[in-house]
């Protein structure tokens, strides 16, 4: 498996967009590598994507956009409103504005991707 800062620059089998401090992310990066495919592992905070690459991903995404935004003490400490980030749009514009709220993590393949929500949802992804 290899870090990229850019999940457009080469052809894996996968790009998965990681945590480093995430359980669940690991665990996703653990499957895929059980698996033997080629992974390029973005660390999404270190290399945050910007907002042409969030809504290239948004479009993959089979989850609703929403899904995407982390509600969690950070989002709520900067007193958002859920209801205002459903669309490609607002999700991109948040997530430039503060990466820390991307959902993790998330598994990209060709023309798909998920949120590897829960832990069971990677390996049927990548089955």
């Amino acid at each position: 498996m290899t870090s990229r800062a850019s999940y457009d620059r080469h052809m894996a089998d996968l790009t998965l967009f990681h945590h480093t401090g995430c359980s669940t992310s690991r665990h996703a990066v653990e499957v895929a590598s059980a698996a033997g495919l080629d992974a390029d592992v973005v660390q999404y905070l270190k290399t945050p994507l910007d907002h042409a690459a969030l809504i290239d991903l948004i479009g993959k995404l089979e989850d609703p956009p929403a899904d995407l935004v982390r509600k969690d003490g950070f989002f709520k400490g900067l007193e958002l409103d859920p209801d205002d980030y459903t669309t490609p749009e607002a999700v991109a514009g948040l997530l430039v504005q503060h990466p820390r709220l991307m959902q993790r993590p998330v598994l990209v393949r060709g023309d798909r991707a998920i949120i590897g929500r829960p832990k069971d949802r990677v390996a049927d992804f990548l089955a």
